[in-house]
């Protein structure tokens, strides 16, 4: 059998203090007690979660299409590809076009990245969370239609005019963000503030080159088969159920920064009632109608699906039973324990670290844990979300804390089992095996 852990170090201070110092923070492979002092090297986000992010970005990018201030433009834009002879020209102006939208949504992405170092920081602050959520759901009412983002007309002036040849194109891509700020420009800003967060650039300037793809591929290839822009739907009311839609996706990312500040409970009610609120309104609320048949389809599509996720949310929760009942560490603790002849486990833990919250939700929910915990074990938990209490410091460097999460197993004796020591998520049934080989006498 081999283990396997990822994200190893993750600083009791945060992420972003320890990616600065240039330390280890991915993947390697690991048995009961060693780990490789080569990691291999790897983002946030990796795997499925990337590929998975990215069609959703990409998707995002092609919805903004179809809100009220982009759509109008396609055939202006699709007539000004058109009228280039020979397709080789026409894919020419095409790239330009891609090209320059990737520029400006790009360098803004790496920009954001740059400076979210010390936004990841501030990010264990809960009030600097409550605050980016309260500007996410800000920028969400733009979507809904309650007030407007409007540039500068002089800018708004320079941006819309047309010049000639290759470059003429290039400059139609980098401003068409500028010409289309009010319906695109609340979506934008809400996720270079998720990108921010992360303070990766690279991560950065993948995530908003693939909103320019979405955003610009459609326009793309329907210049090549100009033929068919006949078939689109008519500009209409439908397209600001579009922005709506975009709206309510910045309250779910706005939903998604409160979670660490909210208990287990409020937490996953926050979110089932988003999704809840979301599905009832695009689909059934909202009355925007379209001259199209499928939009109807697609609205009651939406709806449904936002109605599953809720069921499926509530439902894994309400069965998801009792977990493992925890004790704040105090220095009685242990020798008490040592007179039981238990064995003491130790969570170090914070809120804002993923497997912290995946330890929670899957190991310590399972049945056989927690009744081998309740039986043999001391369990205690060390919440290091919040800093700045002495307590979790000294214990930090009395046992060598090196990040979160990490799980230590202190036997009858009171020393600590250095083999069982667990730095990521381990799935229940290996976690076992480690509740097992701490309770043999040695």
């Amino acid at each position: 059998m081999k283990l396997g852990y990822q994200n190893v170090y993750r600083d009791p201070l945060g992420y972003p203090e320890w990616y600065a110092k240039g330390l280890p923070v991915e993947i390697a492979p690991a048995g009961l007690s060693g780990m490789s002092e080569k990691p291999e090297t790897r983002g946030p986000i990796y795997g499925w979660a990337m590929i998975w992010t990215l069609l959703g970005i990409f998707a995002g990018g092609m919805a903004l299409n179809l809100t009220p201030c982009v759509y109008p433009l396609i055939p202006i834009t699709v007539s000004y590809f058109g009228g280039r002879s020979g397709k080789g020209q026409l894919i020419g102006h095409g790239l330009c076009y891609i090209g320059g939208l990737s520029i400006t949504n790009s360098v803004l992405g790496v920009v954001a990245a740059l400076t979210g170092g010390l936004m990841g920081a501030m990010l264990q602050n809960p009030f600097v969370l409550a605050a980016v959520a309260v500007i996410l759901i800000f920028f969400a009412t733009s979507l809904f239609g309650f007030w407007e983002l409007q540039l500068p007309s002089g800018l708004m002036q320079a941006a819309s005019k047309s010049y000639a040849g290759y470059l003429g194109t290039l400059f139609m891509g980098i401003t068409l963000g500028v010409v289309a700020a009010p319906c695109i420009g609340p979506f934008v800003l809400g996720l270079l503030t998720w990108v921010a967060s992360m303070g990766n650039p690279w991560l950065g300037f993948i995530i908003f080159f693939t909103l320019s793809l979405g955003l610009g591929l459609p326009l793309f290839l329907l210049a090549i088969f100009s033929g068919q822009i006949d078939k689109l739907p008519r500009s209409g009311e439908w397209m600001l159920w579009v922005r709506k839609l975009m709206g309510w996706v910045l309250v779910g990312m706005a939903a998604y920064f409160i979670r660490p500040i909210l208990p287990e409970t409020a937490e996953n009610l926050v979110l089932a009632t988003v999704a809840l609120a979301a599905g009832l309104h695009l689909g059934w609320i909202d009355k925007t109608k379209a001259s199209f048949r499928a939009f109807e389809w697609i609205k009651t599509g939406s709806g449904i699906t936002a109605l599953v996720i809720t069921t499926l949310m509530i439902g894994t929760w309400v069965m998801q039973g009792p977990g493992v009942v925890w004790q704040p560490y105090s220095d009685e603790l242990l020798p008490e324990a040592k007179k039981l002849k238990k064995t003491v486990i130790i969570d170090f833990y914070a809120n804002w670290c993923a497997p912290c919250r995946e330890l929670d939700e899957v190991t310590f929910h399972n049945t056989e844990v927690v009744k081998q915990s309740k039986h043999d074990f001391t369990m205690v938990k060390v919440d290091l979300t919040r800093k700045g209490n002495p307590d979790h410091e000294r214990l930090l460097r009395r046992y060598k804390v090196k990040g979160v999460p990490t799980v230590i197993f202190i036997d009858h004796q009171g020393n600590e089992r250095h083999d069982l020591r667990l730095v990521d998520f381990l799935p229940p049934d290996q976690f076992l095996i480690r509740m097992a080989e701490a309770k043999k006498r040695r």
